[in-house]
C-alpha cells in the first residue's frame, strides 16, 4: 500500500470537489476498498471520505423504503420500518460477512463496488430498486454494469437507494465455503403489480443479474413447480475450485425454486445453505443423477 492523502469533507459538494481530482477515491465503509488496496488492486493518490456526510435514514413512504446510502448493514439488518415492511432485505444484511464487516460496510459503498458475489446488486435487482446519486436517480437494472463495474461517473455520489415493498419476497444462497461469500445466490419477489422478478448473484463472471427465463416462467403462477423446467445458461459462469459453470446452473435453478416456496410460506425469508449441510448433500445428490 503507497501513501495517499486523507480527505475529511464536511458536505457533498466538497466531497465532489475533491473525488473528481486525478487519482482519488471515495471512501465510505472501507471494508471493500481498503481490502482491496492492501492487496494492490488499488493505488489512490487521495481518499475521500464521504461517511459522516451519507444520510442513514430508513424510512418508508408511498409503498417503498428508502435507506440511506450511509446506513450500514447492521443498522439496515436492525431496522425496525424494514422488519415491519420489508423483512427479506433486513434479514439478507444480517448475513452478509461477518459483525466486523456489518458494523463498518455501508450500503452505498457496497453498490458502489458491486462486487461480482455481492447480496445488495442481487436485492437491487430483484426488488427493482432505484440508486439516488447527487446527479441523477439511476434505476437498478442501469446501474450495475459488470464486474465490480457501475454507471457512476468520478465524483458521482451514492446517496440513497428506494426499494418498492413487493407483495413476496425471498433470497437464498450458497456459501462459498472458503470465502463465506455467496457463491450462487437468488433472490425472488414478486412486485406489488404481480409481475416476478428473479436475479442471481456469485454465478457469473459480470456480477449480479436478472434471469429472464425464469421470471417468464413464474409469470403464469410465482411458484416453485412452473421452474421445474427452466434451465441457467452456462454462458459467462464462473468456474474455480468449487464449482463448474454446469454446477453452478444447476445449484441455481434449485436455489431459486426454494426461494420461490419460502416466498409463499411462513416464517424467515433468508436461507444461507453451506457446505456439508443436508441441503448441499441433497443437492450434489440430485445433481449426478
Amino acid at each position: 500500500m503507497r501513501d495517499f492523502t486523507y480527505h475529511h469533507p464536511t458536505s457533498l459538494g466538497e466531497a465532489h470537489r475533491l473525488a473528481v481530482e486525478p487519482g482519488a477515491m471515495l471512501l465510505a465503509g472501507g471494508q471493500t476498498l481498503l481490502r482491496d488496496m492492501k492487496r494492490g488492486l488499488h493505488s489512490p493518490a487521495s481518499l475521500v471520505d464521504i461517511s459522516d456526510i451519507l444520510s442513514t435514514q430508513i424510512e418508508s413512504r408511498d409503498g417503498a423504503i428508502s435507506i440511506g446510502a450511509g446506513a450500514t448493514h447492521a443498522a439496515v439488518a436492525r431496522s425496525a420500518v424494514l422488519r415491519q415492511h420489508l423483512t427479506v432485505l433486513a434479514d439478507l444484511a444480517n448475513h452478509i460477512g461477518d459483525p466486523a464487516v456489518r458494523n463498518r460496510g455501508t450500503l452505498g459503498g457496497a453498490l458502489a463496488a458491486n462486487e461480482p458475489a455481492g447480496d445488495y446488486p442481487v436485492a437491487c435487482l430483484a426488488l427493482g430498486a432505484v440508486v439516488h446519486t447527487t446527479r441523477r436517480n439511476i434505476a437498478a437494472t442501469e446501474f450495475f454494469v459488470s464486474d465490480r463495474q457501475t454507471v457512476l461517473e468520478p465524483g458521482e455520489i451514492v446517496t440513497a437507494v428506494t426499494f418498492p415493498v413487493p407483495r413476496r419476497g425471498a433470497y437464498v444462497k450458497f456459501l462459498n465455503p472458503a470465502a463465506r461469500y455467496a457463491m450462487v445466490g437468488v433472490f425472488v419477489a414478486l412486485g406489488a403489480d404481480g409481475s416476478p422478478r428473479v436475479a442471481v448473484t456469485g454465478a457469473h463472471r459480470g456480477g449480479a443479474f436478472r434471469w429472464r427465463e425464469a421470471e417468464s416462467a413464474l409469470t403464469a403462477a410465482f411458484t416453485s413447480e412452473r421452474l421445474g423446467d427452466v434451465r441457467l445458461s452456462l454462458e459467462g459462469l464462473v468456474e474455480d475450485l468449487f464449482a463448474d459453470a454446469e454446477y453452478r446452473a444447476h445449484l441455481a435453478g434449485v436455489l431459486a425454486r426454494r426461494a420461490v416456496a419460502f416466498a409463499n410460506g411462513p416464517g424467515s425469508s433468508v436461507m444461507v445453505v453451506s457446505h456439508g449441510s443436508r441441503v448441499e448433500q441433497a443437492i450434489r445428490h440430485h445433481t449426478k443423477e
